[in-house]
């Protein structure tokens, strides 16, 4: 149980709650941290989870995501898994060092395919696992409204938000990285807790039989007195900003059930460089982190 509670942060959030979590941006470095809240402030010491790295590339952004705020390589133990987006900033794709479940197959990348599958040394990561792809499409709003995006979730099945519905759990982590896993103690209820023995051929039998979980961003309501188009944050963002958004799950077929309408992840803005981020089961604080950086990136071609 030691273990399981300290590498949490892969896990899914709660069943019932938000998560609180905060975002601090350095601008000059290109960097961004991840904190969980550790009072009911807006922002306050918090708890270091994740750090991530800004690289612009040629034809991509990457965003490398850490443990370490201070390590950051690729090459490192701490390297947990990447945000790319294409050359829009339009599209996104996140990549997890590790399998997030049994059978999940592996993306080969240029330098994989030139090492082929051989572990060249013990610090370079295990593999690129695509476990989810991200999407901003034109926002007719501006800016006086959130964008339009949407996140298909490949490692989480759409059956996971209904009741007793289960996501994958990620298990198995090199012994070099579990060094620098950072300790995390949640008070987690009863079903939250992961069966050891159930979760992992549950959740990849139901990824392979059910659709994917597809993410929505919910749609604003005009407030009259404002004139803008408003989303209902219960106070925890201050600041308005395009970047601003809620995600609810997206009915499969037919009619959305009350399930449908759970917020599972919000960000947003409340101050210069910090942002608020909460989160709820099935995605896990990486994936809400790694769908949170992809706002940050300027889309000229959706505004």
């Amino acid at each position: 149980m030691r273990v399981l509670r300290t590498i949490s942060f892969t896990y899914p959030g709660p069943r019932d709650l938000l998560l609180h979590c905060f975002i601090k941006r350095n601008r000059s470095a290109q960097t961004y941290c991840l904190y969980l809240s550790l009072t009911s402030a807006l922002a306050d010491d918090g708890k270091f989870l994740l750090a991530a790295r800004k690289c612009r590339r040629a034809t991509c952004t990457d965003y490398i995501i850490s443990l370490h705020a201070d390590d950051m390589s690729k090459a490192s133990g701490t390297f947990i898994g990447k945000l790319r987006s294409n050359f829009l900033g339009t599209k996104f794709t996140i990549v997890d060092g590790q399998p997030p479940h049994a059978g999940a197959k592996i993306s080969r990348s240029r330098s994989s395919r030139l090492v082929g599958l051989k572990q060249v040394s013990p610090r370079v990561p295990d593999g690129n696992y695509p476990v989810a792809h991200i999407s901003y499409e034109l926002n007719v709003l501006g800016s006086r409204g959130p964008r339009r995006m949407h996140c298909v979730m490949d490692a989480i099945p759409a059956s996971a938000i209904e009741p007793g519905g289960v996501a994958p759990i990620q298990t198995e982590f090199s012994s070099s990285r579990i060094d620098f896993l950072p300790s995390m103690r949640f008070s987690w209820s009863k079903s939250n807790e992961p069966n050891h023995t159930d979760d992992q051929s549950s959740g990849s039998s139901s990824n392979q039989k059910d659709g994917l979980l597809v993410l929505r961003n919910k749609a604003p309501r005009w407030h009259e007195q404002l004139q803008c188009w408003c989303l209902n944050f219960h106070g925890r963002v201050t600041i308005a900003s395009v970047k601003n958004f809620q995600l609810v799950a997206s009915p499969e077929n037919g009619p959305a059930g009350p399930e449908h309408e759970k917020i599972i992840l919000q960000f947003g803005k409340v101050g210069k460089d910090i942002f608020t981020m909460d989160y709820r089961y099935p995605i896990s604080a990486f994936q809400a982190f790694a769908i949170c950086l992809s706002s940050f990136d300027t889309k000229i071609a959706c505004e």
